[in-house]
């Protein structure tokens, strides 16, 4: 049984510059991709979009409205073509912006022939594909993203006193104010008031759920 002949990649292109367009369509059907639809703005790529059913969308940054980061916002996703961006812009903020809106890969417009059609396969099989030194751009940015939600967390954490930690840690210990207060030197209401005002400080409403904190914050 002769083995099942492979689809060609489906790409649709999105440029308002004629020549332009037209060579990256000669190049792909060249290359044995097929093209199943052009367009010349962010209007046309999103009303001919659903009809044409991309793999990949090659599309322009600077197009008219809607611009190429809103029609890739519009566009990519679980259900919808991968997008490779083919921009004449390789600003930062330009290529994070694309790829926060879901651009699976970033080239630019000085990128060779092989380049842009090595992209395209890459991308139509769910590989991020960067122009070289914007690879390194983009992985430092969501390394920055993830760390930010820690970072935040720690930042909204209640500030405890030297004080109140130490007692903290003891209630963790399952010690008792009179205990503790032993082992302080300070007096019973001395130890309560700080209890009273490490609860109050993390919302919390008991001795139960100060050791419970505490473990989970590694003071015991």
């Amino acid at each position: 049984m002769a083995a099942e002949e492979t689809k060609p990649v489906r790409v649709m292109v999105v440029d308002d510059h004629p020549m332009w367009r037209d060579a990256v369509e000669r190049d792909l059907v060249a290359a044995g991709f097929e093209v199943v639809a052009v367009a010349a703005n962010g209007k046309e790529a999103l009303a001919r979009c659903p009809a044409a059913r991309p793999d990949v969308v090659v599309l322009d940054l600077q197009i008219p409205e809607p611009n190429g980061v809103e029609v890739t916002r519009a566009v990519a996703g679980p259900d919808g073509p991968r997008v490779l961006i083919l921009s004449a812009s390789g600003e930062q903020s330009d290529v994070l912006e694309a790829v926060k809106a879901g651009a699976t890969g970033y080239l630019v417009k000085s990128a060779s022939r092989a380049e842009l059609l090595d992209a395209v396969r890459k991308v139509a099989a769910g590989e991020a594909v960067y122009t070289a030194g914007l690879a390194g751009l983009v992985l430092g940015e969501y390394r920055r993203l993830s760390a930010a939600p820690k970072a935040a967390a720690e930042e909204e954490r209640p500030i405890l006193t030297e004080r109140e930690t130490e007692i903290l840690r003891m209630v963790a210990k399952g010690l008792s104010s009179t205990q503790i207060a032993e082992r302080l030197v300070i007096s019973h209401r001395t130890v309560q008031n700080h209890t009273q005002n490490t609860l109050r400080k993390l919302q919390l409403h008991n001795r139960v759920e100060l050791t419970r904190y505490a473990i989970e914050q590694g003071l015991e």
